[in-house]
């Protein structure tokens, strides 16, 4: 069963959220299965995808933000870019583009540096995209990179992000991310900050009060045995046993996540690909339509397929044509 649950420490300046994703995720999957120009995911491709969805999902469920929560790693090796959109409602998707002729070279062991970070200029973004955008509107991005202070290559989507929070929030993480074919899961400790405000963790902390409050001590404490979880204990148990076996001595209070459950969910439809279209120009769409055949425009997220013949795209650039949803197709 997918599931989310955010929990605080009583008394202690820790907060923390649990996800675990299966049939949703196994949707995304299915349809990347169905495409049959793509074809599956390579095994290490769809386990960081999954990681990324189940990352997504915590650290949208710990922001009051109505809009797109959207994590992307861009790369410079055989994948060339992986995403994972989480909506305010956790309605999620994702999807990986690889590099030409890549997809039989990758090893099913294949590491973060091998997959992203080959020449070094792989970066790992996070992007907030309101719903409701104002003249002007900018959405709120962070962008770090997969190496550490040292040079070398991050071992883990989970030391990525974690180093994102620290640079980018100033804010104290631990996470513990699995994946595979069934079931995607993430466990998220933070730091709650003592006073402030900020971007994407919604305040900064004071290190210097903290130690002195004794704060950092609580929070080492259960960052500790948060660490301690396994990847298979996280992908083959359910959260409240997970939750009992690392913390049977804290007290631990539930917060209400208001009845939302993780859910697959694509925002295509031929009226969003039509609009693409018409933004390429008359000329170049024109010029796609190759011995009378139809256009064929493939979802990178769900797999839908949308077709254009000759008439559809001269009734696109007809002058004052109709929306494409007002059509019949």
């Amino acid at each position: 069963m997918s599931e989310i649950q955010k929990f605080l420490f009583d008394g202690l300046p820790v907060r923390g959220a649990i996800v675990r994703v299966d049939t949703p995720w196994q949707e995304v999957l299915q349809r990347r299965g169905k495409n049959s120009e793509t074809g599956p995911y390579p095994e290490c491709i769809s386990r960081i995808l999954g990681q990324m969805t189940a990352a997504g999902l915590l650290m949208q469920s710990n922001i009051h933000f109505e809009g797109a929560l959207v994590l992307q790693i861009q790369g410079d090796g055989p994948v060339r870019l992986a995403v994972a959109e989480i909506k305010s409602d956790l309605r999620l998707r994702a999807t990986a583009q690889l590099a030409p002729s890549q997809k039989d070279n990758i090893a099913t062991d294949a590491s973060i540096e091998s997959l992203f970070n080959v020449h070094g200029q792989g970066r790992c973004a996070i992007t907030l995209d309101a719903d409701e955008k104002r003249p002007g509107y900018q959405p709120y991005q962070g962008i770090v990179s997969l190496m550490d202070e040292n040079g070398q290559t991050l071992p883990s989507l989970a030391a990525i992000l974690q180093q994102y929070m620290q640079q980018s929030e100033q804010l104290d993480t631990v996470l513990v991310l699995a994946a595979n074919d069934q079931v995607a899961a993430g466990l998220m400790i933070q730091r709650i900050p003592v006073k402030g405000e900020g971007n994407l963790a919604g305040a900064q902390h004071n290190t210097e009060e903290q130690d002195q409050l004794g704060h950092n001590e609580d929070f080492n404490r259960i960052a500790t045995l948060a660490s301690s979880l396994t990847e298979k204990e996280l992908l083959e148990l359910d959260t409240n046993t997970i939750l009992r076996r690392l913390f049977w001595e804290e007290t631990v209070s539930g917060v209400d996540t208001q009845g939302l459950m993780p859910h697959f969910g694509c925002q295509c439809d031929r009226e969003r690909v039509t609009n693409m279209l018409r933004g390429l120009g008359q000329a170049e769409v024109t010029d796609m339509l190759e011995e009378e055949k139809p256009i064929e425009v493939g979802c990178e997220f769900c797999g839908a397929q949308y077709h254009f013949d000759a008439i559809d795209v001269a009734q696109i650039f007809a002058p004052h044509a109709a929306p494409a949803s007002e059509r019949i197709q």
